[in-house]
């Protein structure tokens, strides 16, 4: 169940795994982000009224936003879109840790779909979750007061600090979309992101998170 304490983590012994997992691999930036995004996820659930654990896993939640940015890990194949990757990477750390295949495959798919706006919203509760919780750390529409007041905002963020995650993260998905012209296709976000990289020298959304609730 989840704690009291706005910035707690589950504690489990199979989210703790997902941490020494994930955080050796990712900037600091990118790990804070992805913590982040559990947060907010969980406020996104409260303001629906969902509760943990009855409407949906709460370390299925902690899982797949811990680990939806695996794939852009320096350690990551790079042979496919770095969604697709890390879904695959998370989906087979789950099983190999008795994870059932069914809860698996739900990680799955809010990974593979966290960039996939009115996709991810309509594949159940866990991909609504994930996605709306990535988008309120980058300070979209619903990174609003009616679901994050600035009191959670800042104990959020006092917890788990940005560090120029816009700026870290963009890097990182850049950087993977090179090294393969599988990883980068057209019209999806890390195809895209190279490109306006390589014809502007900084992407839209960069551009656009400068003026966003949190900034970079």
């Amino acid at each position: 169940m989840i704690r009291d304490n706005l910035t707690a983590l589950p504690g489990t012994p199979l989210t703790d795994a997902v941490v020494d997992l994930v955080q050796p691999v990712a900037t600091p930036s990118v790990f804070n982000h992805s913590i982040r995004s559990y947060l907010f996820a969980r406020l996104v659930a409260a303001r629906r009224t969902l509760v943990a654990d009855r409407d949906y896993d709460d370390e299925l939640l902690f899982a797949a936003c811990a680990m939806h940015d695996l794939g852009v890990a320096p350690d990551s194949p790079h042979a496919q879109r770095f969604e697709v990757e890390g879904a695959d990477r998370a989906a087979e750390f789950l099983t190999a840790h008795g994870v059932p295949a069914a809860d698996a495959d739900q990680v799955w798919q809010a990974i593979a779909l966290h960039t996939s706006a009115g996709i991810a919203e309509r594949r159940g509760t866990l991909c609504l979750l994930v996605r709306e919780g990535v988008a309120v750390d980058f300070g979209g529409p619903l990174g609003s007061a009616d679901t994050v007041t600035d009191e959670q905002g800042a104990a959020v963020h006092a917890a788990y600090p940005r560090l120029d995650m816009i700026r870290s993260l963009t890097d990182a998905i850049v950087a993977h979309a090179a090294r393969n012209p599988a990883n980068a296709p057209r019209y999806a976000i890390p195809g895209e992101f190279l490109r306006e990289r390589e014809a502007y020298g900084r992407t839209r959304l960069e551009h656009a998170c400068r003026s966003s609730r949190w900034g970079d």
